[in-house]
């Protein structure tokens, strides 16, 4: 399909292909504008209708919206979509699956002034397998984007990672539109190294994925994560150091640090971290955005780790092999600076 008929098809909603067009808009109004209509007419169409955004911009729809709110699958981004690996399988997918058969209706906003650098490059990543994870599924996705709030680098992303954009009322086929297995694979990586590494581990079958198990979990339970936590981020290494063993053959490398707040690259939250470097290759570019389960077997323990971490970055080439970084968010500490103000006054 040439480029000029991928953009007609996303522009004119064929009843049983994607169509997934980035909004641009600089103000409330401008974002109401965009967004209120859109919902309207998945409502008076009759679709399943869902939006999938932060707080304020739900907030904001509601209000809008009214009585008509209560047609709406309202979902928080920040939570839902936290770790951006997770949206295509746990949101947008499980929404369309739910209403086989029918057109739906979508706001998904999974990037916002405010997100990490990494969590924003696997928010680039994700927009970007939309075209391919959903491209034969009836759903209209829009995804708005705050051109004041973001960079401009991060609105050009969005015209690289939607093939139709809409601003002021217009709508026009993007110019930059790239590839999408092509950009994603160019956004994962290699992964910029930490500044330090606590700890490294070489493992290898029958009992290396025990091994490795219990190394996270014993680090992370020192670094400050709580039980719970400290379970989900073990178990998700857990799963990942099994793919090693089964799917390579060969000895995987496991490192592990604790990521202090503002270390590493700028704003990135206090964290602990914890990285499986193998020999393999995974061709798959949605390797783990897959819906499945244990009985499906493929990508069931990659899918898992997405459910599990804060965020998961996988980079994988068939000469380097592949690396996959589950990170696991610290709760905050205390605001020493506002103790210390405190503390100085008479």
């Amino acid at each position: 399909m040439s480029t000029d008929d991928e953009h007609a098809r996303h522009r004119q909603g064929d009843a049983d292909t994607l169509v997934h067009p980035a909004l641009f808009y600089a103000d409330d109004e401008a974002y109401l504008a965009g967004t209120v209509p859109f919902l309207r007419e998945g409502i008076d169409a009759g679709e399943p209708v869902m939006m999938a955004a932060p707080p304020d911009r739900l907030d904001l729809v509601h209000a809008a919206l009214g009585p008509q709110t209560s047609d709406v699958v309202l979902h928080d981004m920040t939570v839902a979509g936290r770790n951006p690996g997770r949206i295509i399988a746990g949101v947008l997918r499980a929404f369309v699956d739910e209403h086989a058969g029918r057109r739906v209706r979508i706001i998904g906003e999974p990037i916002w002034a405010g997100r990490s650098p990494a969590e924003y490059a696997a928010a680039v990543q994700h927009e970007a397998l939309i075209n391919v994870a959903l491209a034969d599924r009836p759903a209209t996705i829009l995804c708005p984007y705050d051109t004041t709030a973001l960079a401009p680098a991060m609105v050009a992303d969005a015209e690289r990672t939607h093939p139709v954009i809409l601003e002021r009322g217009t709508s026009s086929a993007s110019t930059h539109y790239a590839d999408p297995a092509e950009l994603a694979q160019w956004v994962s990586g290699p992964l910029a190294d930490p500044d330090e590494i606590g700890e490294t581990l070489v493992f290898g079958a029958p009992d290396g994925p025990r091994v490795v198990r219990r190394a996270v979990a014993e680090h992370a339970l020192r670094a400050g994560l709580d039980e719970d936590r400290a379970a989900d981020l073990s178990l998700a290494a857990y799963e990942v150091a099994v793919n090693t063993v089964v799917h390579t053959g060969r000895p995987g490398l496991l490192a592990l640090w604790t990521r202090e707040q503002g270390r590493g690259a700028e704003g990135e939250p206090a964290a602990v971290v914890c990285e499986v470097q193998d020999s393999g290759w995974i061709a798959d570019p949605l390797v783990g955005r897959h819906r499945s389960g244990p009985a499906e077997g493929r990508g069931y323990g990659l899918s898992l780790a997405h459910q599990l971490c804060d965020l998961v970055q996988i980079h994988s080439d068939p000469g380097d092999g592949t690396t996959v970084r589950m990170t696991a968010c610290l709760p905050p500490g205390p605001d020493l600076s506002a103790r210390g103000a405190s503390a100085r006054r008479p």
